[in-house]
């Protein structure tokens, strides 16, 4: 890929738009993301290797970056490490079979997260959502405390990795504080799915999210018997 034009969009500071970069040498893979997320309102900008993005990232300043883990010129890890010296965006790695190396270097150079290539629009989207103009970045519940577009979460001031799939449940539970929200707004707003996703696979990542949380006596994250579950503000 040479072309170092947006895919799709102009952007400034003034945009109310997400916009989201994606450093990936696949042109074709490029194109055909952007045009998928253009029909839901995002800006996508396409870099060819790490050196270009890096120049992007800087002018752009872009809402999210997704990084291929097949990047040239200077590497995914690299780039992850650079990025987030400059500036808390969410930087996401795409992998592939072969990269579980990379993915846990990256993890710890501060990525994000993790996501499948070739793309998923589905898997992608919540994360260039909840980091779109506009959106509250910075959720308070008791000592937890969840920073939506840096993708971090803290507990008592201490920084907690999450899988990306247990900040998106707890995202979704303290956006709904006080609130009990059902087994199948769980599913529709965190799994994106209907009736696929069983209530067992909820179950366990609660667990796992509790567990996490220091939410040794589920104080914090309480079952409401037979319904869902409900965030508790202390």
């Amino acid at each position: 890929m040479t072309n170092q034009q947006p895919a799709s969009g102009v952007h400034s500071d003034t945009r109310s738009a997400p916009v989201l970069l994606v450093a990936d040498p696949d042109d074709g893979i490029v194109r055909e993301l952007a045009a998928a997320l253009t029909r839901e309102g995002v800006n996508v900008t396409g870099a060819p290797d790490g050196a270009q993005a890096l120049l992007q990232a800087g002018a752009l300043r872009p809402d999210v970056v997704l990084v291929s883990a097949t990047l040239p010129v200077i590497g995914a890890v690299d780039f992850v490490r650079a990025v987030r010296l400059a500036r808390a965006v969410p930087v996401l790695l795409g992998v592939g079979e072969g990269h579980a190396e990379q993915a846990v270097q990256a993890l710890a150079a501060g990525a994000a997260a993790c996501v499948a290539r070739p793309y998923r629009v589905r898997e992608l989207l919540p994360f260039v959502q909840a980091s779109a103009p506009g959106t509250r970045s910075l959720l308070r519940v008791g000592h937890v405390e969840l920073d939506v577009r840096a993708y971090q979460v803290r507990v008592a001031g201490r920084a907690v990795h999450l899988p990306l799939r247990e900040f998106e449940l707890l995202h979704y539970l303290m956006r709904n504080a006080d609130r009990t929200v059902t087994r199948e707004q769980i599913m529709h707003n965190v799994w994106n799915a209907a009736e696929t996703t069983s209530t067992n696979t909820i179950a366990v990542h609660v667990k796992r999210l509790r567990a996490r949380l220091g939410d040794e006596d589920d104080a914090l994250i309480q079952t409401v018997r037979g319904v869902g579950y409900r965030l508790v503000t202390p």
